[in-house]
């Protein structure tokens, strides 16, 4: 009987470990939804997006998905890097800092247009789950 019980406790060890921590997973999630923004992949950046989201000038989430779609009707190819992440971790939450450049273009050798900004985001976390919740972003250059 001690032998099962061995196992069952050995199985819980390795089902708690397996939980991604919280800033690793907030970390993932970011690169996710600027993967998608580079795909122009507008299902997967509205993913993490919370439906009670709010942005800049009250914009809601059906106006990041238009803002999206409308970006990505103009440029062919889009460009994001982002700089270091200056994550504040709270309980139920986060908010991460940033700047962000952006490019797009025809896909041609240089962009088109380009533009640096600085973020800060509010996200409130799910279980292992993050979305983000706020936005707001000023022209940097």
């Amino acid at each position: 009987m001690r032998g099962r019980w061995g196992i069952a406790a050995a199985l819980l060890v390795l089902v708690a470990c397996a939980r991604t921590p919280p800033e690793e997973a907030l970390r993932r999630n970011i690169d996710g939804m600027r993967t998608a923004v580079e795909a122009r992949d507008i299902s997967g950046l509205n993913e993490g997006i919370a439906l009670d989201f709010i942005g800049p000038d009250g914009m809601d989430r059906k106006a990041v998905r238009r803002l999206a779609q409308l970006v990505f009707l103009q440029n062919q190819k889009i460009g994001v890097t982002l700089g270091p992440l200056d994550i504040a971790m709270r309980e139920g939450g986060a908010t991460v800092k940033f700047t962000a450049a952006m490019t797009g273009g025809s896909g041609g050798l240089l962009p088109r247009s380009g533009q640096v900004y600085d973020v800060t985001t509010g996200w409130r976390q799910d279980g292992d789950e993050w979305e983000l919740v706020t936005a707001e972003w000023k022209e940097k250059l």
